[in-house]
């Protein structure tokens, strides 16, 4: 069953039940189909996500300060890592192996025996695990040969599910790294009615949708505060990373910018009649940027973890910047973006729009966005925390 995301709860029976039933439906449909593109094709995640690599990279000495700090502290025999959110691709692993060899590092340097790892692989069901199952051998065999004799066993284990729920037993995980997944929401808010041209919050969309969009925010990042306080050990660390704005404005370019552009796409088709305004109209992005006061907020409110780090940091849209493209010999351009910006909302667009007119989206969204870096200076911004559950 299609669900019509942007549907008010007031247009459904006030009855409690039936809007419980609803909101689950609603839920599971997001689940279902936000996934990153799966493969190793044209258009998938695995070649178009240079772009979170390169976040992965510059998040780094964050991450591997939390994970030394955490062995430093309890010296544990066995660490138990979760990555949520861990899309497929090269860089699902890149993580795991930068966190296990600064941890063997640090072993080395004390004299202590290798703890054992047990390295939990977390996204939505609709992910491409069998990508990254294929791609452990070869993995472990580098890792082996990067760390030498002495290593403790590296253990892996596929967890789907949403994060937005409890993935975990009581009290199993020391450290839980995320990068580049907690924007997205749990649902699309309800009461977007009024959001009409617009598929995500926009310089034009009316207050309530800013409101909507804020207060999913603020219920989805309580639950998943909650449920990993939970299943981390007391001392336990995570280091999270997800798209935000520096600014308190919700409508600010630097979070609304990139969605607005493939809305003017979709309003071009419109126009043309190659998409129904009422499909447009009831598209919207399940997503939110908060601000640094409104992610510090979230989890001091919670009370179960205190705040060791919080960084803000800026990557291109256009991921070379200026630098050599050794794959085509030129700098990324719009069409590079778009490519990379498919291969994360594909899903969603085909769910809603259908497939035979996805190639024609992405190819007007890739003109605009190379017509705007031409001109204008476009980044993401992101933010990056780390926290320890208090004991």
């Amino acid at each position: 069953m299609v669900i019509n995301w942007a549907l008010s709860l007031n247009t459904i029976s006030s009855n409690s039940q039936i809007n419980a039933h609803y909101l689950r439906e609603r839920e599971m449909e997001v689940v279902q189909v936000l996934c990153m593109n799966g493969g190793t094709g044209e258009t998938s995640y695995a070649n178009n996500s240079l772009l979170q690599q390169k976040v992965i990279s510059m998040t780094k000495p964050i991450a591997e300060e939390a994970i030394a700090n955490l062995y430093c502290n309890t010296l544990p025999r066995s660490i138990a890592i979760a990555d949520l959110g861990c899309s497929s691709g090269p860089n699902t692993l890149l993580v795991v192996s930068e966190l296990i060899k600064e941890v063997d590092k640090l072993r080395q340097k004390l004299g202590h025996d290798s703890p054992e790892y047990q390295v939990y692989l977390n996204d939505l069901p609709g992910n491409d695990f069998n990508t990254i199952f294929k791609s452990l051998p070869s993995f472990q065999k580098e890792m082996s040969y990067q760390l030498g004799p002495g290593a403790g066993p590296c253990l892996f284990s596929g967890t789907p599910g949403s994060f937005y729920g409890r993935l975990f037993p009581s009290n199993c995980l020391h450290f839980v790294h995320s990068s580049y997944s907690l924007h997205w929401l749990s649902q699309v808010p309800e009461g977007l009615d009024n959001n009409k041209g617009n598929i995500y919050m926009a310089s034009t969309s009316p207050p309530c949708v800013f409101k909507a969009y804020y207060e999913q925010f603020q219920r989805d990042f309580s639950i998943f505060l909650k449920c990993r306080a939970e299943e981390l050990v007391a001392g336990g660390r995570m280091v999270l990373t997800l798209l935000g704005r520096r600014s308190e404005d919700p409508s600010s370019k630097e979070c609304c910018y990139i969605y607005e552009l493939m809305a003017m796409a979709l309003n071009d088709m419109v126009s043309e009649g190659l998409i129904e305004e009422d499909k447009v109209n009831s598209f919207n992005i399940p997503n939110y940027t908060p601000s640094p006061s409104e992610l510090k907020f979230e989890v001091l409110k919670g009370g179960d973890f205190s705040i060791e780090h919080l960084e803000v940091s800026e990557v291109n849209w256009n991921i070379y910047d200026g630098e050599f493209n050794p794959s085509n010999g030129f700098s990324n351009d719009g069409y590079g973006v778009a490519k990379y910006m498919r291969a994360v909302a594909e899903p969603l667009l085909v769910t809603h729009f259908g497939d035979a007119i996805i190639d024609e989206i992405f190819h007007r969204y890739g003109k605009i966005i190379d017509d705007r870096i031409s001109k204008e200076k476009t980044q993401f911004t992101n933010l990056t925390i780390s926290v320890t559950k208090k004991g």
